[in-house]
């Protein structure tokens, strides 16, 4: 049919128009989010606490509590990545970082592939925020991290996702 239309272009990612058809032979048009994908890290201190973090985000007007997470560069690889976010926004140095499963984020609208990463072996250190981050580490213990995620105080997506997809893992062995 066409080629996508490019509706906006941002530092971060890209809005297109997608035209297809449909089996019926009808014309469609999708708006999505073109992203570079972006890495989460679990941190666990020893093996019964974990590193989440207080995250203001503006798109929701409010601060939430995830895991440590960033968006990829250019040509960027994803455990690179994952140390990179894990240091800037906790302080924190993994000795160890593991790739433990991806996912995408809304592929609804949005083509951004989430990576999830362990991290182990942590070094402390000073966090490195970027300009306008408003971060703050908080340490919890591993169950009450799960209990966060099954009662609602946790909302974000990428977090409820890697926890108990790490807690589940954690129950079958």
């Amino acid at each position: 049919m066409h080629e996508p239309e490019l509706l906006l272009e941002t530092p971060r990612f890209r809005v297109l128009r997608h035209w297809y058809r449909t089996s019926d032979g009808a014309s469609h048009s999708r708006e999505t989010v073109v992203h570079p994908g972006a890495v989460t890290i679990v941190p666990l201190l020893g093996a019964d606490r974990v590193c989440l973090i207080r995250n203001f985000r503006p798109s929701v007007g409010r601060t939430l509590v995830e895991l440590p997470a960033g968006t990829l560069e250019p040509a960027e690889d994803p455990a690179a990545a994952a140390h990179r976010e894990l240091r800037e926004e906790t302080g924190y140095h993994a000795g160890t970082i593991e790739l433990l499963t991806s996912f995408y984020m809304s592929p609804g609208i949005l083509s951004e592939r989430m990576f999830v990463f362990l991290a182990t072996d942590l070094a402390g250190g000073p966090a490195r925020l970027e300009s306008g981050e408003q971060i703050e580490p908080l340490i919890v213990a591993w169950p009450e991290a799960v209990a966060m995620a099954l009662d609602g105080r946790i909302e974000d997506a990428k977090t409820l996702a890697a926890l108990l997809w790490i807690e589940r893992k954690r129950r079958s062995t």
